[in-house]
């Protein structure tokens, strides 16, 4: 098993709450779809889409084995 850096446990921890903030959104949009405009919906969508691109790309970053990049000396 790879092991993981402070910082990707951090970045794995951002990504599920990007996760859970799209399906926030996509609650409000399903929930609230009577009472709002079209540009609040809109954007709610547009939420959407942004935060499962941000969580994909922070849990590809979290999950992948990175080498040690250090100069040794």
């Amino acid at each position: 098993m790879p092991t993981q850096r402070p910082f990707q446990k951090l970045l794995l921890a951002i990504a599920i709450l990007s996760y859970l903030a799209a399906a926030a959104c996509g609650v409000g949009v399903i929930f609230f779809k009577d009472s709002l405009s079209d540009p609040v919906a809109a954007s709610l969508m547009a939420s959407i889409v942004f935060f499962i691109g941000v969580g994909v790309v922070l849990q590809v970053i979290g999950t992948v084995n990175l080498p040690d990049l250090r100069v040794g000396r």
